[in-house]
């Protein structure tokens, strides 16, 4: 029933003083239901509550008694204040205080990697070593730092362990205690402690370093596959090879973050768990790697196909004062299954193309195919029949019926009524039974169709829709903003389906201008 406070940001100390008077009847009202929930943990303190009122439990008390609610899972203690500076040290107090030591809490179970038996390891120095790294940092003076918690046993500089995750054998350079800016070398470190350790090649988060003649795996840490995506792209030659180290490091660093080039576009995209937690990234590729990058939405991966039927000949054949080339094919192209992809059927009788040149008409046809027809997208599931041609005894080579079966995946392609397909998405969206209106309006503007909805706890609804991948970007911070934060979504890849004739029109004028 105190009030902390401070001056500067730079304080050392808190001022203690009296709460102030406009919030004094708060502070008595939950202090009061602070006590009522603690002294429900103690028989003999709650007898004395009831008779005596909470005047009569003293704070050392009430302090054991919150103590051994939190450590019995009953309930957990929230505290607010300022976050700055020197406030940090009453929430480190408030951990001593009240959360539970390593001695209060179970022995760890893990796992022999040799036997797949369970093993128990109790909290203490005399126990073989099993620690978890559970962080990776960057120093500029000191290079990786890999934060390991200890579990059991102790580890020291200079020793050798084994990361379980890997099997490989690492050698312990340093051990540093961390605080805040400022780093203390220290020889070891015991059951229940963090430390920092220097000189550790291929141990990532998640893995486990234990004794080499006792191994055991620990339970690793589980991270979701983040939702958002982002293309990023250097903005000079200089920037391009910076880049690839920064996000190579702030990959290693964390586990939520992901980069890939995506093959088709050839973009580098880096995915997160929230729009936030990539500016985020993005902010710390320029001031800590010195890399100016531009950033973008991804492009959807569309597909091209085809709704129709075409029987086209492809035929090439050029004379050049030697040795010409010639190419004559006739090729049936279809729509295929669904899934399918691309499937080649050799229909050819009498001969009319030899056995040598079917295989590079069906290159020839494929490589277009990949490339795309009217779009430049990937053509899939169609099926292409060879069934007729004709063939020149003398300038007839494999390069010429490779190339008049490239001519005629073009024009049948062209032919056979063909469609753009967009990846759509299984969309489910989680929000208070206020916001459902918006929501599902907001999902409309986006081309989606709703299949169902669903009462969950609490008064939240469940909506379930299927939306096109190239309406979602930006969806997270959108459905934050019209849910007051309250909304949540996840998203996974449904089906490819074919585009609306307006918008693949606007797509493939606007690929056709680049």
């Amino acid at each position: 029933m105190k009030a902390y406070t401070y001056t500067e940001f730079a304080d050392h100390q808190l001022v203690v003083g009296e709460i102030p008077a406009d919030m004094l009847e708060k502070s008595k009202n939950a202090r009061s239901l602070l006590v009522e929930a603690a002294v429900e943990a103690d028989d003999v303190l709650f007898e004395r509550f009831l008779e005596k009122g909470e005047e009569s439990i003293t704070v050392d008390e009430l302090k054991g008694a919150l103590r051994k609610r939190v450590l019995a899972g009953d309930f957990y203690l929230v505290t607010g204040g300022d976050g700055r500076g020197v406030m940090v040290e009453k929430v480190l107090d408030l951990v001593v205080d009240y959360l539970p030591s390593p001695l209060d809490v179970d022995a760890i179970w893990g796992v022999n990697p040799k036997t797949g038996d369970e093993i128990e390891r109790k909290p203490s120095e005399s126990e073989p070593l099993a620690g978890l790294a559970f962080k990776i940092a960057t120093d500029p003076f000191v290079g990786k730092l890999i934060f390991v918690r200890v579990y059991s046993g102790k580890l020291t500089a200079g020793s050798y362990v084994l990361n379980t995750t890997t099997g490989n054998k690492e050698r312990i350079g340093r051990i540093v205690r961390m605080h805040a800016d400022k780093r203390e070398d220290i020889d070891s470190i015991g059951a229940g402690d963090i430390a920092a350790v220097v000189g550790l090649k291929s141990t990532f988060t998640g893995h486990t370093l234990s004794d080499l003649a006792h191994p055991i795996t620990l339970e690793s840490i589980t991270f979701p596959d983040p939702p958002v995506s982002i293309a990023v792209e250097p903005k000079t030659k200089a920037d391009q090879e910076k880049m690839g180290i920064a996000l190579q490091r702030l990959a290693e660093e964390d586990p939520t973050f992901r980069v890939h080039t995506d093959d088709e576009t050839g973009q580098t995209i880096m995915s997160g768990m929230g729009e936030l937690h990539l500016d985020i990234l993005i902010d710390r590729m320029r001031r800590e790697f010195s890399v100016e990058a531009n950033i973008g939405e991804p492009q959807v991966a569309f597909r091209e196909s085809i709704k129709g039927t075409s029987d086209v000949q492809g035929k090439h054949a050029k004379q050049s004062g030697g040795r010409g080339q010639y190419g004559d094919v006739w090729v049936k192209f279809e729509p295929n299954e669904t899934g399918k992809g691309f499937e080649f059927i050799d229909a050819i009788k009498g001969g009319v193309v030899p056995k040598e040149y079917i295989k590079p008409v069906e290159a020839g046809i494929r490589e277009t195919l990949e490339g795309g027809v009217i779009a430049g997208y990937p053509v899939v599931d169609i099926k292409a029949t060879l069934h007729d041609g004709s063939y020149h005894d003398v300038d007839s080579s494999e390069l010429a019926f490779k190339l008049a079966g490239a001519i005629a995946a073009r024009e049948g392609i062209r032919q056979a009524k063909p469609i753009l397909l967009e990846p759509v998405m299984r969309v489910e969206a989680t929000t208070p039974e206020e916001f459902m209106g918006d929501v599902i309006g907001d999902l409309n503007s986006r081309r989606g169709r709703i299949e169902s909805m669903e009462d969950l706890s609490a008064g939240a609804k469940l909506i379930k829709a299927i939306v096109p991948l190239a309406m979602m970007f930006g969806y997270t911070s959108d459905l934050r903003s019209m849910s007051q934060g309250r909304a949540a979504s996840s998203m996974e890849l449904a089906q490819y389906e074919e585009v609306p004739p307006n918008v693949a029109q606007e797509i493939i004028e606007k690929r056709s201008s680049k």
